[in-house]
């Protein structure tokens, strides 16, 4: 297959998304240079990019089990959280160094939990992002699948879930943190954590993830695989009567979609230098949810595009009107759902069909 296809079935498209990813490729260089420049980004608005773009990956790794596979999940949240603690984590103790974190010695801990082994080294912390939310992803969606949980039933499992594994990270005696979680990172890999430099790698690196991703998934999408998944969605019993096995295939897509959602949230800790339960609250998975609707589910293209357009919308509101921003999100939904079912690539592409 070739590159231009990985970007889009259509070659205008093709341009235009890989020119959006250069943008996003350069925007974090743009952070080095001086103040004085009209082309400089602040460190405000370089933590913004990196920020959003980490929340988009979340929105492909939802769009890969909801849009293909017929699965709405309104618990990613916590595979979110899980790749930030465990990368948090690395953070943690790199800032404490050789002793134990602030908040274990305020805690009168003389020693750190077994599960804490290892989190000194950047590459079993990095291994623990994929290996954490990819065995609870695992074990959780075995058990779902198999029992035959479809439907809004799963829905509410997923978020039931996730609501248990904030209760359980906001108890001191877990060893995260409580309700403050991970905060107060001063270095990365040795490197000042606000140096300049270290903001534009980090950007830079979320900027490269997503678009490994995007590219991994649509041509994971346009394979035999994908078109299974796409099946499974239509009408699962019917791939079943045709011998296919769908407990795999979801799980699959299941693992490998709760795996991205993860090391999206490793890249957001050192971005937003705080990882909490909150996190993990129903109301942040329900939002991805709308993202991906807004966007257009079943593109993944749209994904990205309804996770960046909602975050956008949202910083301005928190700021503008904090107090009326649930509203306008619950607002979005029902237009999206009532007017806008295929989301903003859906309108783009009926307009482009009504030009034609």
């Amino acid at each position: 297959m070739r590159f231009a296809q990985l970007l889009s079935d259509s070659p205008r498209n093709s341009i235009l998304i890989g020119v959006c990813f250069l943008v996003l490729l350069i925007l974090p260089w743009l952070h080095l240079l001086p103040e004085t420049s009209s082309l400089h980004l602040s460190a405000y608005w370089i933590t913004l990019i990196g920020k959003i773009m980490a929340l988009a990956m979340v929105a492909l790794a939802l769009d890969l089990v909801w849009g293909y596979a017929g699965i709405l999940s309104l618990g990613h949240g916590l595979y979110f959280a899980l790749g930030g603690y465990a990368f948090g984590m690395y953070l943690t103790r790199e800032t404490a160094g050789t002793g134990l974190p602030d908040f274990m010695r305020f805690l009168s801990w003389t020693e750190l939990p077994w599960y804490w082994a290892g989190t000194q080294h950047f590459w079993w912390a990095m291994a623990l992002v994929v290996l954490v939310p990819g065995l609870v992803a695992f074990i959780f969606g075995y058990f779902a699948f198999r029992s035959k949980i479809k439907g809004v039933y799963f829905s509410i499992i997923t978020q039931a879930m996730t609501y248990a594994a904030a209760l359980l990270f906001f108890r001191n005696e877990t060893g995260f943190g409580g309700n403050n979680g991970f905060t107060g990172f001063t270095t990365l890999l040795g490197y000042d954590i606000t140096a300049s430099s270290t903001r534009a790698v980090l950007c830079f690196t979320t900027a490269l993830a997503l678009l490994l991703s995007y590219l991994g998934l649509r041509y994971l999408m346009s394979q035999p695989y994908g078109r299974v998944l796409g099946a499974i969605r239509d009408s699962e019993n019917r791939l079943q009567y045709l011998g296919y096995r769908t407990l795999w295939y979801k799980l699959s897509a299941w693992v490998l979609s709760a795996i991205i959602a993860g090391i999206a949230g490793a890249l957001y800790v050192p971005q937003v230098g705080i990882i909490n339960p909150g996190e993990m609250n129903p109301v942040n998975s329900i939002e991805m949810a709308v993202w991906v609707a807004a966007g257009g589910r079943g593109s993944l293209i749209g994904a990205i595009v309804g996770a960046g357009t909602i975050n956008v919308i949202k910083t301005y509101f928190t700021v503008a009107y904090p107090e009326f921003w649930l509203l306008i999100l619950g607002g979005l939904f029902v237009v999206v759902t009532l007017f806008l079912p295929n989301g903003i690539i859906g309108v783009l592409d009926r307009l482009k069909k009504e030009k034609e």
